[in-house]
């Protein structure tokens, strides 16, 4: 039932029980939000009412209320613009800022803060609190994740967003007032955590209070060692965020400028991800026929999330041999390079530096498991840095990057089919995968490659898919919270899927905890992914064993798919691990 309100002398009617901010935004008043933050494509709403920046006046109350949480009457009169409503807002904002460091300058968020944004909104000018600042420990324990207590404001998003959305429990808020801190359980560092590190609560953080490990100064060093040969390759979801950061719009596909910008900056080969996504999509398509003709265990799980990894070895340890054991793209790239590619170009693998530039901070993790080596003596990948450093990176070095001509990927770890691009949004592992194991199994063409019923932001798609007299029962899953449910039904033998992909983060790699930040606004994930679909379109190639590079690294080096030295070199193992 509808009813009528008044705000800010505009008569609306609205549905029963809306908030007063919901119900102000349907007519274009905006009211400015701190801890408040729906996501309705994700199930996420962080509504605890507890920065007090949204108060509003309301006729005939006395006290100023929040209209995040407070429901609309019919009747009802509103200013969400009255001298008082806007002097308490500043009121709220100065006593944040006055427990707050006042290192904006130095801040990994230095003009994506909100907290900052807000400040200059209401023409913060002076604090008039002053007192003693909270004083909390950084925690640098993790490879991937920096979380600095001193700069949390208490809104709790990111408690919303591990514990509702991602149901991974590592936050929870103790204390009262400005004693109060979001905490991992018995203050563990976060290393020692179930954390799955994919940076969704970074994603979410309104301050610098959580941020990726910075790797940038690790990366400069390399690239100045006259005795390094150093490498870097790029994930598919990095080309149609990167532009956001030098003011294009999101989804604008850059891949070009991005492959210039690596070269200006110094790398002496750059390759793509995606030539590791087709090689992926030939071991883990074998993968799945191998074990449905020897009566191997199903469902096949995708691999390609480091987050998602972290997460079934944490909740689900007596499930560790349905995943995929193939590597994440990167990581069979980074192989490749220090063996393969070493041996063609005569270096030895151990004076190679392996740069991965990814959407996601959980890559960061990956890269230093001790399963992802060669023989312990050197990684497969180096050091790993987000879109949001290669941004900054491209900035720090002067260079004018909407001016820069397109170039191409080096060669022959540069070539990839459209299959590989569309990796980066969800359900295009297995898009991909379908497009191989359909021409594989029936020896025909496939005329049309898309897979629509795969596409899209449900967290939860589902399909049937006839292929050479079998009917492949496929899911495509996104957020932790859903694999969850997913994997319950499979412990306990309700399940009849022969293959789901699961990828922790929103959309995919494009909404990767390492992306520029989004701040709430999930159109900006569908820009990305339809980009990611019309690269697909635009390529000659658009199934992976029709790269030629593909065909002939099997042919020169790795003998057959799901073969010997491909197993030796290109899937991996797991271990089982506490929930805490």
């Amino acid at each position: 039932m509808d009813i009528q309100l008044t705000i800010n002398d505009i008569v609306l009617k609205v549905p029963e029980g809306m908030s007063i901010l919901d119900a102000a935004r349907t007519v274009n008043i905006d009211i400015p939000t701190l801890c408040y933050l729906k996501l309705n494509e994700m199930h996420y709403n962080n509504n605890i009412a507890s920065c007090r920046v949204c108060v509003v006046e309301i006729e005939g109350r006395r006290n100023l209320a929040s209209s995040c949480s407070t429901p609309v009457s019919s009747g009802m009169v509103v200013r969400t613009d009255s001298l008082r409503a806007i002097q308490a807002r500043r009121a709220m904002v100065e006593l944040l800022l006055s427990d707050h460091p006042k290192s904006c300058l130095t801040c990994a968020k230095n003009q994506d803060c909100d907290l900052q944004a807000l400040a200059s909104e209401l023409g913060v000018r002076h604090i008039s609190y002053e007192g003693e600042e909270s004083e909390f420990e950084i925690d640098t324990s993790s490879s991937s994740i920096v979380r600095d207590p001193n700069k949390c404001i208490r809104c709790r998003r990111c408690e919303t967003m591990c514990n509702d959305v991602q149901t991974v429990g590592v936050y929870s808020a103790v204390g009262r007032g400005f004693e109060t801190v979001v905490k991992t359980a018995f203050d563990l560092p976060l290393s020692q955590t179930a954390c799955t590190f994919c940076g969704q609560c970074i994603a979410v953080c309104p301050t610098g209070a959580l941020t990726e490990l910075d790797q940038v100064d690790k990366v400069w060093k390399a690239l100045n060692d006259p005795n390094q040969f150093v490498v870097v390759q790029t994930a598919p979801a990095v080309r149609v965020a990167l532009g956001e950061g030098f003011g294009l719009e999101p989804g604008t596909i850059v891949t070009g400028k991005m492959v210039a910008a690596l070269r200006r900056l110094g790398f002496d080969r750059v390759f793509d991800t995606d030539f590791a996504a087709d090689l992926t999509i030939m071991e883990e398509a074998t993968e799945l026929v191998h074990r449905i003709q020897h009566g191997g265990r199903l469902p096949l799980l995708t691999s390609c999330c480091p987050a998602w990894v972290k997460f079934f070895e944490h909740q689900f340890p007596d499930l560790l041999d349905i995943p995929s054991t193939c590597k994440s793209p990167h990581e069979m790239l980074g192989v490749l390079i220090k063996s393969y590619y070493a041996r063609t170009l005569g270096i030895d693998p151990k004076t190679i530096t392996v740069v991965s530039v990814m959407p996601c901070v959980a890559k960061k993790y990956e890269a230093a498991r001790p399963e992802l080596s060669q023989g312990s003596e050197t990684a497969d990948v180096d050091i790993v840095i987000t879109t949001r450093e290669l941004g900054r990176m491209i900035r720090e070095a002067s260079i004018h990057f909407d001016h820069l001509k397109d170039q191409e990927f080096d060669h022959p770890l540069g070539e990839s089919t459209g299959a590989s691009v569309i990796f980066g949004a969800t359900g295009g592992v297995l898009e991909a995968a379908l497009r191989t194991a359909y021409e594989v199994l029936t020896g025909e063409t496939l005329e049309k490659v898309e897979f629509e019923v795969l596409r899209g932001m449900d967290g939860l798609k589902e399909a049937v898919i006839p292929i050479a007299g079998r009917d492949y029962r496929i899911a495509v899953i996104h957020g932790l919270g859903n694999a969850r449910t997913v994997l319950e039904k499979i412990k306990a033998g309700d399940s009849n899927y022969d293959v789901i992909e699961i990828m922790a983060c929103p959309g995919g790699c494009i909404g990767g905890g390492g992306q520029p930040y989004h701040h709430g606004n999930l159109e900006i994930l569908s820009a990305r992914a339809g980009a990611l679909y019309r690269e697909d379109r635009s390529k000659t190639l658009r199934k992976s064993h029709e790269n030629p590079a593909i065909i002939g690294l099997y042919k020169d080096y790795l003998g057959e798919p799901y073969g010997e030295r491909a197993h030796q070199l290109l899937h991996t193992t797991y271990t089982a691990r506490k929930k805490i």
